[in-house]
């Protein structure tokens, strides 16, 4: 399984071989040489701070870590009886497998979260045996009669079908059907698999139905091992159990999967055969999955492997489906019952924020007056369209990279406080919504880890860090990002972005000229020069979409004629420079940010253009020509300073409409709310980065910039936590759901170190720099059991307007990451900034 649900301190990690590198190893060492702190039996394998980023407590919040985050291997973990406390009190815990390999993988808790608080979370050896008892609260299983055998249906309506006959159910780990199955065969208990928590049961047809189930529960024990044991017909009458409640028919029924062909849902249902497997079948999580063997869809055949998991306290179900090739149009949905409706969820949402489509009404088995929600979640970008059919409420399904993920649950006014009206049902989504979009924020120390550290780091060791972030990245995803490669964050082919085209290849072209080695030397040619035409056309770039985020990779392309001459990138970088030539600007001379965002400047913008200007003018232009563009480049980080900096605070705005016509800007001064950290981020680093390329005897065009350096560094160490690092909202530490955010932490070292080492900030400002540097490494950076290392807490994107509103909540609602390239960007040239000012001094 390629996703997981968005559960705090997941990793995810895949390895790809780097073909020709060079004789020097990766970095993989400690980054110091001094003599390591022995690890003590006190010292816990790891510790987290857990906050909840919501106004309102929560319950049962699953909470998983990865063997791999521990630094362990997985026999090491196995063998140590892990387990956990909270506040100091021992609490259940649960090794699970989260990728469904068959193999336990992490630990998993659930834990309760006061309002806007905090708990201290401990893991360590030795603790398994202090968990206190606990119910079981979710189980996953799957039954099949031994003993008897097949014969000819007994139905005369089901000529040339088979039923087992005889025999007794055994419960199994995992199970193919035979060729003799099918559906009503009295093969299988129930029909197939099922899984449930302590409030609802569900169950998935093993045949070419494919419809998903549900059972109604009265009580919150376990009720499945005892389900369809005297028959099929048994639970469909009322239980003190409860009993099955949905009328499945031809459709998905509540979250099954399918295929669109734009009129119609296609079940899975014409495939070679099933695999079905229990993966996890525990107190606090349960799991199995279902493997569809050559899908026969759409003119294609395909594999499916479906994957669903509880946890317990929860109704949702998560399910995550991958292909083995792309498949459009893959689908799932809802069954629509005449006397339903459709609900659906918020859509003016950024797009990685959860949202959710319902129905709800007089539908359930146990009585023509029964009510019975039913409800999907899902990412707003993870939907494609919302249509129906003659069965379905269909959702479309965006299967980017071959899978996707979701959640379905149902709501049965008979359960244990069951919801009993639509404005619960409804009040309830949006709170499930918004505890999937506001993860609890996560700060994971382990021992491992921290035992390689060793702050204050030195020269020597800061190059270390970016080497090994650097190496690790490359094994990760680094060279997938060329043109017909894939941008794993986005999901989709790589386009002429600011980050993985422009950013994270410069940085290691900057690596390689500290630390020279052929696998650094590789990437700018492999990944922005694969963009590049012979005659100097720019794939996947379209100028008149005038967005600054398509100049950025032109640094690279600057680089890449320097280091070869090649009339290609000469060309490409002409393209470049007559864009900004007729980019729109304000009234007084600053670039739009897009064309799609008119009359805006964002801080961003200035870090993704001016840099490049001030280089071609230096490289192309001269004279008049030259001192134009350079003053240009000098307007807009005046514009910016006089629109966008607040004057009590020294921070500045994330964005600024001039037309003040925007949601989010403020009526009077056009400005949006927040100071975003990554956003101020971006401007310091383009402040220190344009003054490479304005020479120093243009002393009235530099000077404006320097004083800028010099106010912003006065200003930002005001902010700087004691940590060392800085916020997501820079002036809200305390503000729920409010974070460290390791990006803009990376950038701000880099600004501090670059311009104390080019004298633009005396050495008073050193501690400063050291300090934001030890605060990235100490925070953020993870080392796994095999000597790569993460980079965590990194914001993946913020932006204005189209469902951004630029409110706190939005700024919360982006999904934290961990190894994206605008963090591993800046965070690379940060290790080798700090070396370069430490080796020097």
């Amino acid at each position: 399984m390629l996703k997981y649900p968005p559960l705090s301190g997941t990793l995810l990690v895949t390895a790809a071989t780097l073909a020709g590198c060079s004789q020097e190893p990766p970095a993989t060492e400690p980054q110091s040489s001094s003599v390591q702190p022995e690890q003590t039996q006190q010292t816990p394998v790891a510790q987290v701070q857990l906050s909840n980023a919501l106004s309102r407590a929560v319950s049962d919040e699953p909470y998983f870590v990865s063997f791999d985050e521990f630094g362990l291997t997985r026999q090491d973990a196995l063998d140590s009886e892990l387990g956990a406390t909270v506040n100091g009190t021992p609490v259940a815990t649960q090794l699970i497998d989260r990728d469904g390999d068959g193999q336990k993988d992490g630990l998993l808790t659930l834990v309760n979260l006061p309002s806007a608080g905090t708990i201290e979370l401990v893991i360590d050896r030795g603790l398994a045996s202090q968990a206190p008892e606990v119910a079981k609260r979710t189980q996953a299983e799957i039954s099949h009669k031994v003993g008897g055998e097949w014969q000819p249906h007994s139905d005369e309506n089901r000529e040339g079908q088979h039923e087992y006959v005889g025999g007794e159910f055994e419960n199994v780990e995992s199970l193919t059907p035979p060729e003799e199955h099918s559906d009503h065969s009295y093969y299988i208990r129930y029909e197939g698999p099922g899984i449930e928590s302590d409030l609802v049961g569900y169950r998935v047809y093993l045949d070419w139905r494919n419809g998903f189930d549900i059972f109604g529960k009265k009580t919150h024990d376990m009720v499945l091992q005892n389900v369809g044991e005297d028959g099929y017909d048994s639970y469909h009458e009322p239980a003190d159990w409860g009993m099955d409640i949905l009328k499945v028919g031809d459709s998905l029924g509540v979250g099954g999967y399918g295929y669109w062909d734009g009129e119609h849902v296609h079940r899975v249902s014409e495939v070679d055969g099933w695999d079905a497997r229990i993966l996890d079948n525990g107190d606090l999580y349960s799991s199995f999955s279902i493997h569809y063997k050559d899908w026969q869809v759409a003119d294609t055949t395909v594999d499916l492997t479906a994957q669903l998991s509880m946890t317990a306290g929860s109704r949702l179900v998560h399910v995550d489906l991958e292909l083995s090739d792309e498949l459009d149009n893959l689908t799932t949905g809802i069954v629509k019952h005449p006397g339903t409706e459709l609900i659906e969820g918020e859509v003016d949402i950024t797009g990685k924020a959860y949202t959710y489509v319902a129905s709800w009404g007089k539908q359930s088995l146990s009585g023509e007056d029964d009510y019975l929600g039913m409800a999907l979640l899902f990412r707003k970008s993870d939907r494609e369209g919302q249509t129906e059919d003659e069965h379905n409420y269909v959702t479309v399904l965006d299967a980017a990279g071959e899978d996707v993920d979701y959640y379905f649950l149902a709501v049965w006014q008979h359960e244990l406080d069951g919801i009993t009206t639509r404005e619960a049902f409804v009040e309830y989504l949006e709170g499930e919504a918004e505890r999937l979009t506001l993860a609890p924020r996560e700060r994971l120390t382990t021992a491992h880890s921290q035992e390689q550290k060793n702050p204050p780091a030195d020269a020597e060791a800061a190059l270390n860090w970016s080497k090994r972030l650097a190496d690790s990245e490359l094994e990760r995803k680094t060279m997938r990002y060329h043109v017909d490669g894939w941008d794993t964050n986005r999901e989709r082919p790589p386009k002429f972005e600011y980050d993985i085209i422009g950013l994270l290849p410069m940085a290691y072209d900057e690596l390689n000229e500290v630390a020279p080695a052929e696998r650094y030397a590789k990437v700018l040619p492999h990944v922005t020069g694969s963009f590049i035409g012979e005659e100097g056309e720019i794939a996947r770039y379209k100028m008149t979409n005038f967005s600054v985020d398509n100049v950025k990779p032109g640094v690279g392309v600057l680089r890449l004629w320097e280091q070869t001459g090649e009339e290609r990138f000469k060309l490409a970088a002409d393209q470049l420079r007559e864009h900004l030539h007729k980019h729109p600007r304000t009234s007084g001379g600053a670039f739009w940010h897009k064309e799609r965002y008119p009359w805006q400047v964002w801080l961003d913008g200035v870090y993704m253009a001016m840099p490049y200007l001030a280089h071609y003018a230096l490289l192309f232009e001269e004279g008049e020509q030259q001192h134009e563009s350079w003053a240009e480049v000098v307007k807009e980080f005046e514009i910016t300073r006089e629109e966008l900096r607040d004057p009590e605070t020294g921070l500045y705005y994330h964005a600024w409409d001039e037309k003040k016509q925007q949601d989010w800007a403020d009526p009077e001064t056009g400005l949006s709310e927040h100071f975003w950290g990554r956003g101020f981020g971006w401007l310091t680093m383009a402040t220190v980065d344009v003054l490479d390329f304005i020479p120093e005897e243009e002393t009235e065009l530099r000077q404006p910039i320097i004083d800028m350096i010099q106010e912003i560094a006065v200003d930002l160490q005001k902010y700087q936590d004691p940590t060392g690092t800085w916020w997501q909202i820079m002036d809200q530490p305390d503000a729920p759901g409010n974070y460290r955010e390791s990006s803009a932490t990376a950038m701000f070292a880099y600004f501090y170190a670059k311009a104390i080492r080019m004298g633009y900030l005396d050495d008073s400002f050193l501690p400063v720099a050291q300090k934001a540097y030890d605060g990235l490494i100490n925070e953020f950076v993870t080392v796994h059991e095999d000597g790569k290392i993460s980079m965590t807490n990194i914001c993946l994107v913020a932006g204005l307007g189209f469902g951004r509103d630029g409110s706190y909540h939005y700024y919360m609602s982006e999904p934290v990451w961990e190894n994206d390239p605008k963090g591993t960007g800046p965070f690379i040239l940060a290790g080798i900034e700090m070396h370069r000012l430490l080796q020097g001094k």
